[in-house]
């Protein structure tokens, strides 16, 4: 999605751009003022809060989770997620470390068909 090393409001103008929608247009899209957006687009401010990295995710139709981590955030779902079971979470994902994009893709798939589903009470 981005290019490697790329910072959170580079991507966000490339992709603005990319889509063709102007600073003002876009700043209204996703409630921000102009100047602000522009600012952070420029590096010149940090990127913003969740929610607003959520909208800007949601207009520029692309990953939240890939602007999240541009942004230096996590999603609060998944500090939820590891706060529930921190010592396997972190096992988990350090294990996890270093996995292909493909490899992880695999085994967020794997996880999923192993999973017993809570709405039909399957058992693994």
């Amino acid at each position: 999605m981005g290019d490697e090393g790329s910072s959170f409001g580079a991507t966000v103008r490339r992709l603005r751009e990319q889509k063709g929608i102007g600073l003002r247009k876009f700043a209204q899209q996703v409630a921000m003022s102009p100047t602000y957006l522009s600012k952070v687009e420029r590096d010149e401010f940090n990127p913003p809060s969740e929610e607003k990295v959520l909208a800007i995710a949601e207009a520029l139709g692309t990953d939240a989770d890939v602007l999240l981590g541009l942004a230096g955030r996590v999603a609060s779902d998944l500090a939820g997620i590891i706060q529930r079971e921190p010592r396997g979470m972190a096992t988990f994902l350090r294990a996890a470390n270093g996995l292909s994009s493909d490899e992880l893709t695999k085994l967020a798939d794997e996880i999923r068909h192993r999973k017993p589903s809570k709405e039909f009470g399957d058992k693994p």
